[in-house]
């Protein structure tokens, strides 16, 4: 487990529009084929708002073993949301993933501290987001106490679907690592955040505003903010994969299961 400088950070940011840049449509292809199937498990009742939660380590595997083939030259096809699936690893990731929704469950309810509940009941469906709701209820400062408070779970889940996977890991060994690995690398975790949010927050609007004044369309300045987000979010996942392969390294041929093309 390597500890690595700052700039690394930024590094993986390259890396991963590198990757995206070798397949923009085939990786495209396979997030919305993900966002697709994450629409149509939410509308089943009550499973709805659980299934996609616990799924979250399963297609993350999905993401990472396309960037392995994006960067051994071969072809991304959606097929690959499978992956996660037919890991001889399944279990352990399903594990992780109920661990996941007890630790966003858990984030949110902190929230109740500020404001009594309200997140918690907006998030779960129990009450609509009014005007009346907005005005009255803390939110913002609720969404940072859950946001602080998930912050040492996210480090735990950072890294902890791929080394189940890949390195054949339990889930609390999975988890103590991935907890470490992020904690020994904070500064490169820093500017690795701080880039993301200036990229996938500050430039879309940015190019959204000078579209609507060069064009004078509201219409035109939305459906651009709306495709950079989906790319740079397509990019955001791509950018996942080298921040695992710079510390634990590739993972071995035997670990990455093979799929039909």
């Amino acid at each position: 487990m390597e500890k690595l400088p700052a700039s690394t950070g930024w590094l993986w940011v390259k890396e991963g529009f590198a990757l995206f840049r070798r397949q923009p449509a085939e990786i495209s292809m396979l997030f919305l084929a993900y966002m697709l199937l994450m629409l149509f498990l939410g509308i089943i009742p009550l499973l709805g708002q659980i299934l996609p939660l616990v799924l979250v380590p399963v297609f993350t595997m999905a993401f990472m073993h396309a960037c392995l083939q994006i960067e051994q030259g071969r072809k991304v096809y959606p097929n690959l949301l499978l992956t996660g699936f037919r890991s001889p690893a399944l279990r352990r990731l399903l594990a992780l993933g109920v661990l996941y929704l007890v630790a966003a469950a858990l984030a949110i309810a902190a929230s109740a501290i500020v404001d009594g509940g309200v997140f918690w009941k907006i998030v779960s469906g129990a009450r609509n987001l009014d005007e009346q709701t907005l005005r009255e209820a803390n939110l913002t400062l609720a969404m940072l106490v859950s946001g602080v408070v998930y912050v040492p779970f996210a480090m735990a889940f950072w890294y902890a679907a791929p080394l189940v996977a890949w390195q054949d890991m339990g889930v609390g060994k999975a988890l103590f690592y991935s907890f470490f690995a992020v904690w020994r690398n904070g500064r490169a975790f820093t500017v690795y955040g701080l880039a993301w949010a200036g990229i996938g927050v500050l430039l879309p609007s940015v190019v959204s505003s000078f579209i609507a004044i060069a064009l004078g369309s509201g219409r035109a300045a939305m459906l651009a903010i709306l495709t950079l987000s989906l790319v740079l979010t397509v990019v955001l996942y791509c950018s996942f994969y080298p921040t695992y392969t710079r510390i634990f390294g590739r993972p071995r041929e035997t670990a990455v299961p093979r799929l039909p093309e």
